[in-house]
């Protein structure tokens, strides 16, 4: 059960309004989070910086090692919303997120993304050192600084309890029975 309910449109403040308008025209959708988080405009605008660093890796790594990322981060962080919307987005790129094959790089990400939802200083030195012959300074400061937005998404939906969106149910981690 939600701690803190979503943001009615109707009844909110002409500045809750435009950051509405403005998610939906950025984005093209208003997730459960979304709409919390929007009682505070200034909240929902700097989760939303997620997409600018994103957008930041996508020409280097790639969607889709950004969402076995996302997901390894999100399975490390036990978190429902997480895993459903990198499941979706994993599925509906032709994956199976169960059953992933995946490249070295990838591989990589997900040791390196699991570590930090576990705990940020427990990544392995080789690791580190595979990291820095792949990528650039920049990259590696997006990278982790991309993780950390993912990570305060999974605690911030977990913290208020956040219902998973209708449209991820079908994408929702099974219990293993």
């Amino acid at each position: 059960m939600p701690h803190i309910p979503q943001l009615d449109y109707q009844t909110a403040s002409p500045e809750q309004q435009a950051a509405h308008d403005e998610e939906l025209r950025l984005r093209g959708r208003m997730t459960n989070m979304k709409r919390t988080l929007n009682h505070s405009p200034v909240a929902l605008r700097i989760y939303g910086e997620w997409f600018s660093l994103r957008d930041e890796l996508a020409p280097v790594l790639g969607n889709r090692a950004i969402w076995i990322f996302c997901h390894a981060l999100s399975l490390a962080s036990d978190s429902a919303v997480g895993i459903g919307f990198m499941r979706r987005a994993l599925i509906e790129g032709g994956d199976n997120p169960d059953a992933l094959m995946l490249d070295d790089t990838e591989a990589l990400l997900v040791r390196v993304g699991t570590a930090i939802a576990s705990h940020p200083k427990s990544i392995a030195g080789d690791d580190w050192r595979a990291l820095q012959a792949l990528y650039p300074a920049k990259t590696l400061v997006d990278l982790i600084a991309f993780a950390g937005q993912m990570i305060a998404t999974n605690i911030f939906t977990d913290a208020v309890g956040t219902t998973i969106d209708a449209e991820l149910a079908p994408y929702a981690r099974q219990p293993p029975y």
